[in-house]
């Protein structure tokens, strides 16, 4: 569903801007609130309400017995919030997630079928570039 890289700024506000190509989908699936919370690699990860819910059924299934289930629960879900896009398509990332994150000032932000990824654009192109180099040896690994 979500596909691209797209380098922004935020704001004067601090706000980020959601690319036109992201919102036209939000408008088709009718999306209007979504989802952002810690992602992996020190990025944050954006989802639809209903890709949101299919997330958490998921990690709901894992036994709360389990310790490390429960920390990354924790900080999973402790650091999500729900967004909506104002007119200009733009939002008002919580300062905890932009310090996660690493975000001052230029973001990147990918597309990755089913989410959306926020990062900190040096953060971006630091695993781009260690990681471009792999990306046969993954294909191969991974298809």
């Amino acid at each position: 569903m979500f596909y691209g890289e797209y380098v922004h700024g935020l704001d004067k506000k601090d706000r980020a801007i959601i690319p036109a190509k992201f919102r036209e989908i939000f408008k088709e699936n009718f999306v209007e609130k979504f989802y952002v919370t810690r992602g992996l690699d020190k990025c944050l990860f954006v989802f639809t309400e209903a890709e949101w819910k299919n997330q958490e059924r998921k990690f709901k299934e894992m036994p709360f017995t389990k310790s490390e289930a429960r920390r990354f629960n924790r900080l999973y879900f402790s650091g999500a919030c729900d967004v909506v896009c104002d007119k200009q398509g733009r939002i008002l990332i919580p300062q905890y997630l932009k310090d996660y994150a690493g975000i001052q000032k230029n973001i990147v932000i990918v597309g990755v079928s089913d989410r959306i990824e926020i990062w900190a654009k040096e953060k971006w192109d630091e695993f781009f570039k260690t990681s471009v180099d792999s990306f046969e040896e993954l294909a191969e690994k991974l298809v």
